[in-house]
Parts: C-alpha cells; structure tokens; sequence
C-alpha cells in the first residue's frame, strides 16, 4: 500500500484544512494516510484513527521567523518523509507547499493551490511548477491560469469532495441554539476576515430587514467580529443578527436557514456554499475569483456581480452593489416558487460533488506516477 503524506499548518478551521481532514479519511481505505501538521493545537476536525506528526513549528510574524520556519519545516518533513518511507507527499496552501518542496527527498510532490489569492504571488507560483510533479488547484478557474500564464502542464483540477449522507447526518445530530424563535434566517458562513466581504452583507442585510422584518441573519465562523457587531448597532439591527462564532458542527444551524449568501470577493472553491446547496438552501452568491460561477453556472443558484474589496465601516455609505444584492435578496424570499426552484436546483448540483469522483482522481494520479517513476527507471 503507498503511503500517503498530508502537510497543512493547522487543523483549527478553514476550507484547506477541512478538505485535509476529509482527504485523510476518504483515501484511508487505499493509503496509508499520515498528516504532517505545523502546530496541532485546537484540532477542529476529526481525524480519528489518522496518524499525526506534528512538527511544532507554529507560524511567526516576522519575514525572518517566516524563512527559518520553511528551513525548520522542511528537515523535519524530509526526516519524517525518509523514516516513514513516503511515496507522496501532498501539501495544502503556500506555506505547506514551500516546506513541502524545501524537505526535497524521496517520494513525489503534490502542491495544492486553495485560493485564488494564492495566485497574487507569480514568482511563488512559478516555484510550484518548477518543483512539484503535480500542481492541484481547487478550481478550473486556478487551474488555466495556472497552465496558461504560467506554462504549466503538471496542473490538473480536484474540486473538493462533499458527503452529502454525512452532512444530512450531523445536521440532525443536535438543535441549533438561537436567539429567535421564529422567522427567515439568511446565512453566510466564514471566518472573520475581510476577503468575506461581511460589512457588505450587514449593510444589505439592513436595508432587507427594514422592509422584511421577520428575516434574521446568521453568520457561522470564528471570530470575535467586533467592528461587525458595532456596525449592526449603528445599522439598528443589532437584534436581528446572530455572529455565532465556530462551530464544530455547523450543519443543525445551516439545517434553519433559508437563504445562503456569499460576499467573498475572493475565494478557492467555497465549501461552505455547497455544504448549504446539499441541504437545500437557494444561493446568492458574488461572481468573485474563483468557484461560485463554475458551482452556479448561472442557474443552480444567482450570481450578482462582484463587490468592491475597500473595507467600508460606516453605516451611512450604502453602496449601490449593497442595494442590488439587498433587492436580489427580497425578489427571492418573497417569490416561493423561485425559492422552491433554487432549492431543487442546489441539490441537484451539489450531488455532482461526490467523494468518489475525488477518490478516483488522486489513484489515477497515484497510479500514474508509479508509471511515469517504472517508465524513467526502464529508459
């Protein structure tokens, strides 16, 4: 059985680290899974049964911590990868990526890129083609980019896998907790960083709620979301907004939702927006780089255009995109044959992203690499 290696910074929450933890357990019956992870503390998902090796090198905010780290990460990986005899090694996002290739040694390099933030680093991306025998991105979008500007052939797409029986399963293994007992819920779920564009849809959200008072809305994610909680103060919805804060088992709260929202003006392929789609929820989500076009194709779901990435506090500047996306909501909400019409359809498209398919494309690839290493060997 080859052996598969793992390296993510942290398993704390986030979309990278969850499509680890779910690879770990996906490719177990057919590897012999290991994770090699930065800094194992508050471990969010469950990789029972999984072997860990952490290597206890948390990331640092300085440029210098920053370069003696990847050295530091990549001897201890290259150490690990030469006493467990490592025939690929598979790491998610740019700092796993870098220590990935400074560890050299045996085995085949597999670099995943998660974001097409990732993408604003060329000669970090020119890097990753360089060393790696395969470039993984997360979505098609990335992935051309990649093989286009960058003359890459080792790239190839994996969209990230989803068990949908499993979802349904942990949504009713608990009742969500919530302040309110009655009315709509719009939903967005992401940690507090500014990439999700959450002021955006506090400042819509108001403009829905004046006219639609009944509807609440619920963001799902880690964070102390300060500045959010004062802007929904002066916005005078402070009572009709939820910050929930992590969840380890989010699914009882999206199971009450009505509306799934996305704002990202930047994201990989957004998991939590399937996970909603799996379970019914219409979406309304930003045209942004990359993933809510290649899920939605403008009609398993509604795309507005993209919002302005300028962090914008002030409760009196309501932009017009915020009135578009308040106005999308409110058509939607208030038309129960479209909102039948989009829950179908985000079933139906979430069912495309199935485990197996992702299963099948990293033995193939496995399996390819054993041929390509057979075929140098023979030559």
């Amino acid at each position: 059985m080859k052996k598969l290696l793992l390296i993510v910074p942290s398993l704390h929450q986030g979309g990278l680290e969850k499509v680890c933890a779910a690879t770990a357990k996906l490719m177990q019956p057919y590897f012999d899974v290991q994770i090699a992870i930065f800094d194992s503390r508050n471990v969010a998902y469950d990789i029972k049964g999984i072997p860990v090796a952490d290597l206890r090198l948390p990331s640092r905010p300085d440029k210098l911590g920053k370069i003696i780290n990847v050295l530091k990460r990549g001897w201890k990986l290259r150490r690990l990868k030469k006493r467990e005899q490592i025939d690929i090694a598979y790491s998610f996002g740019p700092t796993a990526n870098l220590a990935n290739i400074a560890s050299g040694g045996r085995g085949y390099r597999w670099l995943g890129i998660r974001s097409y933030m990732d993408m604003g680093n060329p000669r970090q991306i020119r890097l990753f083609c360089k060393s790696a025998d395969r470039v993984i991105c997360c979505s098609e979008t990335i992935c051309r980019e990649v093989q286009d500007k960058y003359h890459c052939d080792k790239a190839v797409t994996l969209q990230n896998p989803f068990d949908m029986k499993e979802v349904k399963a942990l949504s009713e293994r608990e009742e969500a907790e919530l302040p309110w007992s009655d009315g709509r819920i719009l939903i967005s779920m992401g940690r507090e960083d500014t990439v999700k564009g959450f002021w955006h849809l506090l400042k819509s959200f108001a403009l829905v709620h004046k006219k639609l008072p009944d509807v609440k809305l619920m963001i799902i994610g880690k964070g102390e979301f300060t500045e959010y909680r004062e802007l929904a103060v002066r916005l005078g919805v402070d009572d009709a907004v939820y910050f929930t804060g992590l969840k380890k088992n989010p699914y009882p709260y999206l199971k009450r939702g009505s509306l799934y929202v996305l704002t990202s003006y930047y994201e990989g392929f957004p998991n939590a927006m399937v996970e909603a789609m799996s379970m019914g929820l219409p979406v309304i989500a930003t045209d942004c780089m990359t993933g809510p076009r290649e899920i939605l194709e403008d009609k398993y779901g509604i795309l507005i255009p993209n919002m302005s990435p300028d962090v914008d506090f002030a409760s009196e500047n309501i932009t017009d995109e915020e009135k578009n996306l308040a106005q999308q909501i409110m058509t939607l909400l208030e038309d129960q044959d479209k909102m039948e019409h989009y829950r179908e359809m985000a079933r139906k498209r979430a069912a495309d992203y199935t485990a197996e398919s992702y299963i099948e494309k990293i033995r193939e690839w496995a399996e390819s690499n054993r041929i390509q290493r057979k075929s140098r060997l023979c030559g």
